[in-house]
């Protein structure tokens, strides 16, 4: 598996330093179960933090701390413990990892889906807090989402299958970050129907008047 799409410093930091609402977490964590070199990030970003917090007596931190760190993740941490990719697979390897896993009570072949039209379907998430929506999404191979832009943020994860936006391809792994910036319509690969994680945290903008219409029963 190659992940192509990784999270990103700003927010891998803020996953580290406890930031992030539940929602987001949840995305960043599934991501970093399926990727290594996000991992060996996040393990880097912890061990510089720890030698700040070691070095920085208290309520003398400077303004720029955050920002040295950063520098300093940047050219690159050494003493950093790193797990060997060469390890053998699980013959039977979960389709969802966790944390996500539990919160979805099974696998994927034990889950209740619910129809959201035109063969795509979702399975929402209960969170914590209201403050983000999360749902497991099944897109059919070759089908596109409708085509939609953002009121706020959208976090995607994929887990099985892949989908193509523009001229990138997200595959099992790879974590797409979308912002009010970002219009767009995913497409589902052909070769199999694509399941991923999509957490947002206002609804999103669909073109469709139709879509609109229906919007508030699918509840996305």
């Amino acid at each position: 598996m190659s992940i192509r799409h990784h999270v990103s410093d700003e927010l891998l930091l803020r996953y580290a330093s406890g930031e992030l609402a539940e929602g987001w977490s949840l995305a960043v964590a599934t991501h970093l179960a399926l990727c290594p070199a996000s991992r060996r990030r996040l393990a880097q970003m912890e061990t510089v933090g720890g030698a700040l917090l070691e070095n920085i007596a208290a309520g003398t931190a400077s303004d720029d701390a955050w920002a040295r760190m950063r520098s300093r993740i940047e050219r690159g941490a050494t003493g950093v413990p790193q797990r060997p990719e060469g390890h053998v697979k699980a013959a039977a390897e979960p389709v969802l990892p966790e944390p996500l896993r539990s919160y979805l009570g099974g696998d994927i072949d034990s889950l209740q889906w619910r129809s959201l039209g035109m063969g795509a379907y979702q399975i929402p998430i209960a969170l914590g807090d209201d403050s983000t929506v999360a749902r497991l999404l099944r897109i059919p191979a070759g089908k596109p989402v409708p085509e939609h832009g953002h009121a706020g943020q959208e976090l995607t994860v994929v887990l099985a299958g892949s989908f193509r936006d523009g001229s990138d391809v997200f595959a099992r792994g790879d974590i797409e970050e979308a912002d009010a910036n970002l219009t767009h319509q995913p497409l589902a690969s052909e070769d199999a129907d694509c399941i991923c994680l999509a957490v947002t945290d206002a609804p999103l903008r669909f073109k469709s008047w139709l879509v609109r219409l229906i919007q508030p029963v699918l509840g996305i």
